[in-house]
């Protein structure tokens, strides 16, 4: 049975969607079997940091809906032995779909990959409710900013309330120079801002915002400070992982 992660962040602007892209693509160069799916009606962007764009036909929505087969729906990333998407709908939705329907989805999906990542849309509304109603995990994608981080808080809170229990957080787009300046908190400080704990941090990079333009995981470039970043960062969520269910046997 595969593990649910949902990628989530209080505000736009944090980098989530990048985070959930390279973060699924490091798993499978890891080995592992990984499908992405796109919950951000209206919104979405993981087919395009892909590239992957012209190859959606069907999308997640349809897959929920019953207007096709979950197979039919699931879009093979060929750079890659393991890794598959399942992209948005271009059109938000109308509140037909239902946790239930995302539930369901995630549920199956975890029958055949062993990690399904699922992109949520940024803030707090239906749309997060729908989104995380089949995580097992979240992972909170901030900036160290204080507006993110308080935003970031007050996600992490709901989320607790919605019964997804196992959390960390991220930090991205990190400027060291202003970070040890003092204009910006600390990841320290963030930490003691949060209460899941920090399982990764990630340097403002302008190869990062290339590789999203482009579609291309920055991830796919073996021997980079970014993809050890990654590897680390999955290593820790296995870790933490396994930690927390020993601790609830």
């Amino acid at each position: 049975m595969g593990k649910a992660i949902l990628i989530a962040s209080g505000k736009g602007g944090t980098g989530k969607t990048m985070f959930a892209t390279d973060l699924g693509a490091m798993f499978a160069i890891m080995g592992r079997r990984v499908v992405i799916v796109d919950m951000d009606m209206g919104l979405r962007n993981v087919d395009l940091y892909l590239g992957l764009e012209n190859n959606v036909v069907y999308d997640a929505h349809d897959a929920m809906t019953g207007l096709c087969r979950i197979s039919q729906a699931l879009i093979r990333d060929e750079r890659f032995r393991n890794l598959y998407i399942m992209g948005a709908s271009p059109v938000k939705d109308g509140g037909y779909i239902t946790p239930l329907h995302a539930k369901v989805l995630c549920e199956k999906l975890s029958d055949t990959f062993d990690v399904v990542i699922i992109d949520a849309p940024s803030g707090i509304d239906d749309g997060l409710v729908v989104a995380s109603a089949g995580a097992d995990m979240a992972i909170l994608v901030t900036t160290p900013e204080y507006a993110s981080i308080r935003n970031a808080d007050s996600l992490d809170r709901v989320l607790l309330k919605l019964g997804v229990k196992e959390r960390f957080v991220v930090v991205n787009r990190i400027q060291p120079e202003i970070m040890k300046a003092g204009y910006v908190p600390k990841i320290e400080e963030i930490g003691a801002m949060m209460m899941p704990p920090i399982i990764g941090a990630i340097l403002q990079d302008e190869n990062i915002n290339i590789s999203t333009n482009i579609g291309v995981p920055i991830v796919l470039k073996p021997g980079t400070y970014i993809r050890r970043n990654f590897e680390n960062i999955v290593r820790r969520l296995q870790r933490e992982d396994d930690a927390y269910e020993a601790g609830q046997a």
